[in-house]
């Protein structure tokens, strides 16, 4: 029946995947938009340890300009893929100030616009 073939695949996808994945922390667009970031070729687990380090510094575009790059990449190191990551945070904290007032895009067109998104 219809029915058995549903928790057929119910049944075998929770063998498949017993947890769920662990999401993003995060506070609001801008620090969720900086995980995102943060997480290529990396794991949620791993990004979710790093970014309470780098937001207790910049948890907003406006504090993350005041930190070089270099301090960047020495806060998120272990994440993997530092430079070009600390590079991608901190270019796209000046795109978020100098074209959206310092605040995260919310259509998807304008967001798309930006590195390391579209």
């Amino acid at each position: 029946t219809k029915q058995e073939k549903v928790q057929f695949v119910i049944d075998t996808l929770e063998k498949i995947y017993p947890e769920i994945p662990v999401p993003l922390d995060h506070t609001d667009p801008y620090t969720l938009l900086i995980a995102v970031l943060m997480s290529a070729q990396s794991t949620d687990v791993r990004v979710n340890k790093i970014t309470p380090l780098l937001f207790e510094r910049a948890d907003n575009p406006y504090d993350m300009i005041k930190l070089s790059v270099e301090e960047i990449r020495e806060i998120i190191k272990p994440v993997g893929l530092s430079p070009m990551k600390a590079k991608g945070i901190h270019g796209l904290s000046h795109i978020l100030i100098d074209e959206h007032d310092g605040k995260v895009p919310q259509n998807l067109e304008d967001l798309e616009k930006l590195p390391a998104v579209g």
